[in-house]
C-alpha cells in the first residue's frame, strides 16, 4: 500500500486546514510490516558499548508507602479512592522492593543486565515538595540502592519523576495545573543531582508527560482525575484546556531541571540528562493523502509535542496549524534555553494504530482539535493491525512499528541519541490463570525477539540508539489496572512476595551473554491464585 500523491488538495472547498507537508518524511515510510520475524537475533548484532537493562519506577514496586518519613503522594491518596483501581486494591506494598531491593538486584545480576532504569519517589526524598525540609533516610535509601547496582556491575539510569507527585502540591496550588510545580521539579532535580549524581551518568527527569497528562487531565483515569465530556465523566476539568497547561509546565519543569543540571553539575559530574515520552508509531489507515497527513499529525501530537520545543524551541508547526493561539508562546529567552534540553530521547514503545483523518471524513471520535483531528485505532476493515497482547487489548504486536517510530525521531532530531527506555509485552492475569501459564511466556519470549530484531535494522539504517530496557524487571502495580496486568520477566505471587523467574527471564539471560541453549519449560504450579 502506498499513499496517493495526486489527492486535489486545492480542488477541496472551504478547506478547514491547511496541510502540514514540513515533516520530511514519505508517507510510504509510515506503512508497517506486520509480520514477526523469526531470524536469530544475538547480543552481538548490537554495537559494543550497547546498554541491554531492565526498567521498573518507585510507586510500581516500592510498596513502603509510610515508612521512614516518606510523605504522602498523589497515587497514595487516588488509589484509596473507591473505584479507580481495577480490583480495589493500592500500592502500600506493591512488590515491596524497598525491603527487598538487594534480592531484585541480585535478579537483575543473575540476568547479566548492563543496566537498571529506575524512578525516585519524589516524596521519599521530599515529603511535602520545597515545603518541608529533605528527608535523609530516603535519600540514604537510594544511596544504599545506587551503591548496590554499581557493586554488581550495574550502570544506574534515573528517572526523576514517573507520575508520582506530592499531595502536598496538590492541595496547595494544583500541582501540574500551575507554574509553581516548575521550581518545585527544579529542587527536586537539584537534591537528586547534588545528592547521586558523582554515581549516576544517565538522568531522565520526566517519564511519559504525554501520557499522564493525557490520563490524568483529559480522561481522568490517573490522579488528579480531572476531565470533561466526550473525554471522560469526571466532577471537575476540563480536557481540551488543562491539557495543554499542564504539558506546558512539564516542558518547562523539564528546561528548569535540564539548565540546572547544564550549569552546575554536568561538567564535574560527566552524565547526560534526557527526558522519556510515550512513543506510539501511527500509520495511515489508507493510501489517500488525507490519512497520511493525519498519520503525521497523530505523531505530532503524540510524540512531538515534548520533542519539539527540547530540540525546535517551539510547537509543532503541525499542533499550532490546528491548535492555535490555544497553544502557549516560548519568549525568545525560554526558547533558546529549550533548544538545548536534552543529550537523549527515551522512547517508550508498545504499539502502533492506524491513524484516519477527520478533517475530510466522518469520525465517531478523534473529531476534536486537541486530538489532533486524527481518529485512532488498532483495526482496518474488521483484521486487526498486529496480534494482540491479550493483556492490554488496545496494543497489538507490530514490530516494524518500533524501526519506524525511530526512523521518524532520527529524521526529524537530527539523529539525537536513543534509548528504548521501555518495550514490553503484557499479560493479562483476572485470577483464572495458572501460575504456570505466565511462567511459561513464549509469546513474551517471542515479542522482544521480534522488537530487537526491528531495533537492530533501524541501527543498522543509522539510527543512533544507544540502549535497550525491557519493562518489566517483574510485575507490578499497573497504574489503574491494578495487578490485573502482568508486564514482567519474573512472576511475583503478591500473597508471598516470592519472586518467580518465566521463561522470558531465561530466554533475556541467555541472549544477555550469548547463549545459544534452547530453552524450554519453566517449573510452575499448577493452582488458581486468590488476587
Amino acid at each position: 500500500m502506498e499513499c496517493r500523491r495526486d489527492w486535489p488538495l486545492e480542488s477541496k472547498a472551504k478547506m478547514k486546514l491547511e496541510m502540514p507537508f514540513l515533516i520530511s518524511l514519505l508517507c510510504f515510510v509510515l506503512i508497517p510490516s506486520f509480520v514477526i520475524s523469526h531470524e536469530v537475533i544475538t547480543r552481538n548484532q548490537f554495537p559494543h558499548g550497547f546498554l541491554f537493562g531492565t526498567a521498573t519506577s518507585s510507586y510500581q514496586i516500592e510498596g513502603a508507602v509510610d515508612e521512614d518519613g516518606k510523605g504522602l503522594n498523589n497515587w497514595d491518596v487516588y488509589s484509596h479512592i473507591p473505584g479507580k483501581i481495577r480490583g480495589g486494591v493500592d500500592a502500600d506494598v506493591a512488590d515491596d522492593h524497598y525491603h527487598r531491593f538487594e534480592e531484585d538486584i541480585d535478579l537483575m545480576h543473575s540476568l547479566g543486565i548492563d543496566a537498571y532504569r529506575f524512578s525516585i519517589s519524589w516524596t521519599r526524598i521530599l515529603p511535602k515538595g520545597r515545603f518541608g525540609g529533605v528527608n535523609q533516610a530516603g535519600v540514604v535509601f537510594y544511596n544504599n540502592l545506587i551503591e548496590s547496582l554499581l557493586s554488581k556491575g550495574i550502570e544506574p539510569f534515573v528517572t526523576l519523576n514517573h507520575f508520582d507527585t506530592p499531595q502536598e502540591l496538590e492541595e496547595r496550588y494544583g500541582s501540574w495545573l500551575s507554574p509553581l510545580i516548575q521550581d518545585d521539579f527544579a529542587y527536586l532535580a537539584d537534591v537528586c543531582f547534588q545528592s547521586f549524581g558523582n554515581r549516576v551518568k544517565y538522568w531522565t527527569t520526566i517519564n511519559e508527560p504525554n501520557h499522564f497528562a493525557e490520563f490524568g487531565y483529559m480522561k481522568g483515569r490517573y490522579p488528579p482525575g480531572r476531565c470533561s465530556k466526550p473525554f471522560g465523566n469526571c466532577s471537575q476539568g476540563n480536557s481540551e484546556v488543562e491539557l495543554v497547561v499542564v504539558m506546558h509546565n512539564m516542558i518547562m519543569s523539564h528546561a528548569k531541571a535540564a539548565d540546572i543540571y547544564r550549569k552546575s553539575y554536568q561538567a564535574k559530574q560527566g552524565g547526560s540528562i534526557g527526558i522519556v515520552v510515550s512513543a506510539y508509531m501511527y500509520v495511515p489507515i489508507s493510501d489517500d493523502e488525507v490519512d497520511c497527513q493525519a498519520a503525521k499529525r497523530a505523531l505530532a501530537f503524540n510524540v512531538a509535542w515534548f520533542l519539539d520545543p527540547l530540540i525546535h524551541g517551539d510547537y509543532p508547526p503541525e499542533m499550532r496549524q490546528v491548535l492555535g493561539p490555544q497553544l502557549p508562546r516560548f519568549s525568545s529567552e525560554e526558547s533558546n534555553q529549550l533548544k538545548h534540553g536534552i543529550d537523549f530521547i527515551g522512547i517508550n514503545h508498545y504499539s502502533t494504530f492506524y491513524a484516519k483523518d477527520c478533517i475530510y471524513s466522518q469520525c465517531d471520535k478523534g473529531k476534536h482539535a486537541i486530538e489532533g483531528l486524527v481518529s485512532i485505532g488498532f483495526e482496518k476493515d474488521g483484521v486487526p493491525i498486529g496480534d494482540p497482547q491479550l493483556g492490554m487489548l488496545v496494543f497489538h504486536v507490530v514490530p516494524s512499528g518500533l524501526e519506524k517510530i525511530i526512523g521518524y525521531l532520527k529524521t526529524r532530531y537530527n539523529n539525537k541519541p536513543m534509548f528504548v527506555t521501555e518495550n514490553g509485552f503484557s499479560q493479562k492475569d483476572d485470577g483464572s490463570q495458572l501460575v504456570n501459564e505466565l511462567l511459561q511466556d513464549d509469546r513474551r519470549v517471542e515479542y522482544h525477539k521480534s522488537y530487537l530484531g526491528s531495533l537492530k535494522n533501524a541501527i543498522r539504517d543509522g539510527a543512533d540508539v544507544r540502549g535497550y530496557f525491557v519493562w518489566s524487571l517483574m510485575d507490578n502495580f499497573e497504574w489503574d489496572l491494578g495487578y490485573t496486568i502482568r508486564f514482567g520477566l519474573h512472576y511475583v505471587d503478591y500473597q508471598t512476595l516470592k519472586r518467580i523467574p518465566k521463561l522470558s527471564a531465561k530466554w533475556y539471560r541467555n541472549f544477555l551473554t550469548n547463549n545459544d541453549t534452547q530453552i524450554g519449560q519453566v517449573p510452575g504450579i499448577q493452582l488458581k491464585r486468590e488476587i
